[in-house]
Formats: structure tokens, C-alpha cells, sequence
């Protein structure tokens, strides 16, 4: 998101990504992100990053979700979700969360708790994948994200061949991303309907008007089409 971060928010999505990489024409490059409605976690995408510059931002402006789109290791990704698990219980500021089996009502409040950071490991894949490159990142990541091999990071347009996924064999849930519009809402919940740990779809191009200025129209046709959860970018 860059633009209408505000407009897309009154439609409450699930996730709100937020790109941090100079080659993307969508890099956010704003002070500030607009005060967001509660259930909205934020998502910081960045690209072969140094954990200090990944670690300023997620203190900046207090991201839920770290989104890793380039070459990082797994050694990469321990210790830097490490260093945000730290740096978060060290700020007394911090935002604190409920648990998600808790529901707020007049008569009971939970006690919060400290939010964590989670990290998101980005995956390319065109019409081929080797499944066993992820037995590294599973104890390290939070969930893995599957995203289109193009030219670009992020951002080509266009969907990868979905029927590689028959051969993820993991529990690990992940998010589907790569040229969703909403032509492809159909072949989504079929794929929502299997026994595939999908949990999210993340949507970009297809929904802009121009790079970071979503087409509120259209996503708010996306939105009342189905439940899984959605995230913005």
C-alpha cells in the first residue's frame, strides 16, 4: 500500500502490506502509515534487507509481520526474527494483542499480552517447484508465502501454474500471491476447498489503478466473494 491506505482500510483486510525495497515502484517512502482499524496487522515486505534497516522499520511503525521476498537464508531468518522477538518485548509501547480465541465483550477483559513479530518467507515459482527447499525454513519462519517467478519481486501480473502445490506436503499454512484478480476467484476456492493449509491470498496488480493506488471498486468485489483471509499491498 502506498496511496489509499486509508480508503482500503475501511474495507478491513486482513493484512496491509507495506514494500520497502527502492527497485519496486511501490515502495513506501511516507513517515507514517494512517492510523488503522483495529484487526488490520500490518506487513512490512522487504528485499534481501539488513536486519538493522528491516529492525528500524518494524520499530518505526510497529509491524505485525515481516515479509522476506529475497535470497534470505534460514540462518538469516532465525536471527532476525530473534532480534524482533527482543527488541518487541524490550519496548514498553509496544502494542499488545489477545489471543485469537478471545473475544472481547462489556462483562470480561483479557489481560493482553505482548505481540510478536511474525516472519513470512516468500518463495518463486514458475511451473516447477522442489518442495524440499522448505524443510530449512520450518522452524524458522512463521508461514511461507508463494508468489509468480518473474522479472519483477512481486508484482508480474500474472498467476504460476497452482497445480504444483498437489505436492505440499507441509502443514506450515501459507499465503498465495501472484496475479490474483478476480478472474481467478473460482480456481482460489477450489484450491481454499482442498486439504492445502492456504490460509490467505495476497493481491496487488490486479487491483491498482496505477502502482500503490488500489481500485477500492474492484476490491470491494473481492471481498464479498469469499473469507479467507486478504491482504493488500
Amino acid at each position: 500500500m502506498k496511496h489509499n491506505t486509508a480508503e482500503v482500510a475501511t474495507l478491513q483486510p486482513d493484512y496491509l502490506g507495506f514494500i520497502f525495497y527502492e527497485k519496486s515502484p511501490r515502495n513506501y517512502d511516507l513517515p507514517d502509515i494512517p492510523e488503522l482499524r483495529a484487526g488490520i496487522k500490518k506487513v512490512g515486505v522487504f528485499v534481501n534487507a539488513e536486519p538493522d534497516c528491516i529492525l528500524e522499520k518494524v520499530k518505526q511503525f510497529n509491524f505485525d509481520v515481516i515479509q522476506l521476498h529475497g535470497n534470505e537464508s534460514p540462518q538469516y531468518c532465525a536471527e532476525l526474527r530473534n532480534r524482533c522477538q527482543i527488541e518487541r518485548s524490550r519496548d514498553p509501547l509496544v502494542e499488545t494483542a489477545l489471543s485469537p480465541s478471545v473475544k472481547l465483550t462489556t462483562d470480561a477483559v483479557e489481560t493482553p499480552v505482548p505481540s510478536e513479530v511474525e516472519v513470512w518467507k516468500v518463495f518463486s515459482i514458475k511451473d516447477q517447484f522442489d518442495f524440499s527447499i522448505l524443510e530449512d525454513y520450518e522452524a524458522v519462519v512463521d508461514k511461507f508465502l508463494f508468489d509468480t517467478k518473474g522479472k519483477e519481486k512481486g508484482g508480474n501480473g500474472y498467476t504460476f501454474d497452482w497445480s504444483v502445490l498437489k505436492d505440499y506436503n507441509s502443514k506450515k499454512p501459507f499465503i498465495l500471491s501472484g496475479g490474483i484478480g478476480l478472474e481467478e476467484l473460482a480456481a482460489v476456492n477450489e484450491l481454499q476447498a482442498t486439504d492445502l493449509p492456504l490460509i490467505a491470498i495476497d493481491v496487488n496488480s490486479k487491483f491498482e489503478d496505477k502502482p500503490g493506488l488500489k481500485n477500492i471498486k474492484d476490491l470491494r468485489k473481492l471481498f464479498s466473494s469469499f473469507s479467507i483471509a486478504r491482504e493488500a499491498k
